[in-house]
């Protein structure tokens, strides 16, 4: 449930520039998720989230590299959405089942080189970029290359707007995701 101070636009509510947003959204996939309809408060949020992603996702990280970022930003800032969106893609791209619990868990990964990348990840989010030498030495190790370790503040940067903005909208599933729901380990 939406906290009462945010509002879930349709196209009748929202302003000219979030209308827009909706309707390129909407086309893009077939519907308009309940996140998108309650961010559309502010145009400029979305804007700046979906540019970010656009470039995130162009960078040289292969697609099951960008969602171990994304899900490892998602998990650490206990994003229900983000995990569930993003546990849905990973899938999709055939990520094996011991990877995705891993991540969503904040466990080891499987996978040396994925396990060095989640593991500068949260060096990442820890030391607020400031990474340990150490850190970045394991990253470069495991095969990385130094462009990498700044796609990965990039991740950072585009998936901490959209945890955050998630979690103050307290923004709802949507019920094709209900099935790669996650609720935190008590």
């Amino acid at each position: 449930m939406s906290r009462p101070v945010f509002t879930v636009h349709t196209t009748d509510t929202a302003s000219a520039a979030g209308r827009q947003i909706m309707a390129a959204v909407e086309r893009k996939q077939g519907h308009l998720p309940a996140a998108v309809a309650l961010l559309a408060e502010s145009p400029e949020l979305l804007k700046g989230f979906f540019a970010a992603t656009a470039a995130f996702d162009s960078t040289d990280l292969d697609p099951v590299a960008r969602e171990v970022v994304v899900l490892t930003v998602a998990a650490r800032n206990e994003c229900h959405l983000c995990l569930a969106m993003h546990t849905a893609t990973l899938t999709g791209l055939g990520g094996a089942p011991e990877l995705i619990e891993a991540l969503r868990d904040g466990r080891e990964l499987p996978e040396p080189r994925l396990a060095a990348l989640h593991r500068f990840t949260l060096a990442v989010l820890d030391h607020r970029g400031a990474v340990p030498d150490h850190e970045l030495d394991a990253l470069l190790a495991a095969g990385w290359k130094p462009r990498h370790a700044l796609d990965v503040v990039l991740g950072v940067g585009a998936y901490t707007i959209s945890t955050f903005a998630n979690r103050l909208v307290d923004a709802p599933l949507d019920p094709a995701l209900a099935p790669y729901a996650w609720e935190p380990a008590a």
